[in-house]
């Protein structure tokens, strides 16, 4: 398995693109988008009337896979398809969002129909032309001139779930590719209905080997965690028609008054920016709060991040103090601890509050400084006070450097991702999940 991470690594790497960046904006149905100097394909460009299903698909069109292999059978890892389908955001409102289905060519082994797991992507960046979509197009993309460092490092979870034989559908989120609205960055409800509606819009594909009876799981790793607790939370209300055998949460921001302190001063600063610009565009009455605090470099820095990848957002923002944008020079944190607007809006997205029906598998690096440890351990706590299904994994890795995200953040999706993918394939098996609940009350 090391042999194929690294081999799948030198490939992304060799894949790589130069492309730039400019300003999004909405378009008409005909009329492409550039961004940050990246023309959006228009299939991004959502329809003026939208469906009244959630996960009814609006269109589809092949998409080609950037790293592939020929095979006996057809491509490996296997046949993509573009998506949109039409979802429901937290202020009730239909959306559409993007997205992609994967149908594998290797066979399934393990049982019964063909399995479908959704993956909900971590932080991409907030501009459209980040999707993981379009990064499993271009694998990694570079454009010095344009500040552009994109690298769709979710492509191994996906190749490896693709390589056991099951059918992966990826989600974008609402407002990252689809060109009408800017990404709702860490919005829990968006996220998690972004995730189920995933699982109706594939299952409605035609040509696929999904059948009604398909197991379903879901698979996430930071913001991607956060969307997965939050569809397992979500699913009985909202999607009573997804039946969920497992749901995979590696680091989730659950807690996101715990997690600004986190990433404010850290190598992904610019997250503090996205995770503000996804509350005023999910809550627009918070633009006048937002406007009362933050100067003049603040709003440039806003404006700027909006357009965004992870990549160019470390390197433009990285380590930077988010009190520099305020007027009175305090931090984004206070400011949602002084005003009770914000204070609800950002309260609104804490995840815990419901107990989910599917076993659950949250993992989370005990020395994690970006999404910190202890509000992920929080999360299998609430849960497990609520007698839900969990299986708690601390991952012990030594602390490598405060704030710098990769060592303590990154490495331990790294670790975990051959645990996490084999625990959810024995849930897609039909194998039960048992909770280790009884080992959570001592903190690590």
């Amino acid at each position: 398995m090391k042999q194929l991470r690294s081999s799948l690594v030198v490939a992304a790497l060799s894949a790589l693109a130069l492309v730039g960046l400019q300003a999004p904006a909405s378009a008409a149905d005909d009329a492409p988008v550039v961004s940050r100097g990246i023309t959006i394909p228009t299939f991004y460009n959502p329809p003026s009337t939208l469906p009244s299903a959630n996960g009814t698909v609006i269109r589809s069109e092949p998409l080609q896979l950037g790293l592939r292999l020929p095979g006996l059978t057809g491509p490996l890892p296997g046949t993509a398809t573009r998506l949109m389908y039409k979802s429901t955001d937290s202020s009730g409102q239909p959306v559409a969002v993007t997205g992609a289905y994967i149908e594998p060519a290797a066979r399934w082994t393990g049982g019964g129909p063909r399995p479908l797991v959704v993956l909900a992507p971590g932080t991409m960046g907030q501009g459209d032309q980040c999707a993981a979509s379009l990064a499993l197009e271009n694998p990694a993309s570079l454009n010095l001139t344009e500040g552009t460092v994109s690298v769709g490092y979710e492509n191994l979870a996906t190749y490896r779930l693709l390589a056991k034989g099951i059918a992966v559908a990826v989600t974008d989120y609402v407002g990252l590719g689809a060109t009408d609205r800017l990404h709702t960055y860490v919005n829990r409800v968006d996220e998690g209905h972004a995730v189920l509606d995933a699982v109706r819009a594939a299952r409605s594909l035609s040509g696929t080997s999904l059948t009604a009876s398909s197991p379903v799981g879901l698979y996430g790793y930071s913001q991607g965690g956060g969307a997965t607790a939050s569809a397992a939370e979500l699913q009985p209300a909202y999607a009573p028609d997804v039946i969920l055998a497992g749901v995979y949460a590696g680091a989730p921001p659950a807690d996101l008054v715990k997690v600004l302190p986190g990433i404010d001063g850290s190598a992904l600063a610019a997250a503090a920016g996205w995770t503000v610009n996804g509350l005023v565009q999910s809550v627009p009455a918070l633009q006048p709060i937002v406007d009362r605090y933050i100067n003049d470099k603040g709003r440039a820095a806003l404006a700027d991040v909006a357009t965004r990848c992870v990549g160019d957002g470390i390197f433009a923002y990285g380590f930077t103090k988010t009190k520099s944008w305020t007027k009175d020079g305090i931090s984004l944190g206070d400011v949602i601890a002084r005003e009770p607007a914000v204070t609800a809006a950002v309260d609104a997205q804490r995840i815990g509050r419901i107990k989910p029906n599917a076993p659950v598998r949250i993992a989370t690096g005990v020395a994690d400084d970006t999404v910190p440890h202890r509000q992920a351990r929080q999360l299998a706590v609430d849960w497990c006070a609520k007698r839900a299904t969990v299986t708690y994994e601390p991952i012990y890795l030594p602390n490598l450097g405060n704030g710098l995200v990769l060592p303590n953040h990154f490495l331990p999706m790294i670790e975990d991702q051959g645990q996490a993918i084999g625990w959810l394939t024995d849930r897609l098996q039909g194998k039960r999940a048992t909770s280790d609940c009884w080992r959570l009350p001592v903190m690590p």
